[in-house]
């Protein structure tokens, strides 16, 4: 069978003839395409001349460059403008109002506290402690050994007239409002956890770790501050 086979392969294959001809797809179109004929100037199609009408001669009409030179500068002269004057708007906008400045700034008149007294005033909403030591007061507080004190700080340190101790009325500990002319040294006092301050509102017993916060002020007068 196989002998067989081998014998009438080349006979089947010797009747089949292939057509390698090409037809071109579309008539002779593609033959035309493909000559190395030049085509005639007609056969080219319109020529587009817009671009020597419309061009500027710099050596005939140097004004239109110069007028364009304008424009051009003009109109980034403008975008540089606007984006300065949102820039100053956008800054502007993150300023403090007037309203808010003014509560940044308060005067306190201390010619009325008695001796050995204190007062309580208003600041940024906060309380703020005022208190008028006498001279044996100040000698006291200013006696205290620093190896006392848990937040070392002088006396001196902590005013800018000894006469007068100004601090804020909140608890270092957990923010509450000490009593004032109270506790173990006649300082301030916090009924909240029991941290007992003395008269220069430096910590000296109980849980709190910092002394009475002095606030930003200055004299503006022999007995006027003003805090801010």
């Amino acid at each position: 069978a196989f002998r067989a086979a081998s014998r009438l392969a080349p006979r089947a294959f010797g009747q089949v003839t292939l057509d390698f001809n090409v037809r071109p797809l579309f008539g002779n179109t593609a033959g035309r395409a493909f000559s190395g004929k030049t085509p005639a100037l007609h056969e080219l199609g319109s020529v587009d001349h817009m671009f020597e009408e419309d061009r500027v001669d710099k050596v005939a009409e140097p004004e239109r460059r110069a007028f364009t030179y304008l424009m051009l500068s003009s109109v980034r002269f403008a975008y540089a403008s606007a984006a300065r004057l949102l820039v100053v708007k956008f800054v502007a906008s993150m300023s403090a109002s007037a309203d808010v400045l003014a509560l940044a700034f308060s005067e306190f008149d201390l010619s009325s506290i008695e001796m050995g007294k204190t007062i309580t005033a208003k600041w940024r909403g906060k309380p703020v402690f005022i208190r008028r030591r006498s001279a044996a007061e100040i000698a006291t507080e200013a006696a205290v050994p620093m190896e006392y004190l848990r937040d070392q700080e002088t006396d001196a340190d902590r005013t800018l007239k000894p006469e007068f101790i100004v601090v804020l009325g909140i608890c270092p500990h957990l923010g509450c409002v000490p009593v004032s002319n109270a506790g173990d040294f006649g300082g301030w006092f916090c009924p909240c956890h029991g941290s007992h301050y003395d008269k220069s509102g430096r910590i000296r017993k109980g849980p709190s770790p910092l002394n009475l916060e002095v606030p930003p002020y200055k004299f503006i007068d022999e007995n006027v501050i003003l805090m801010g």
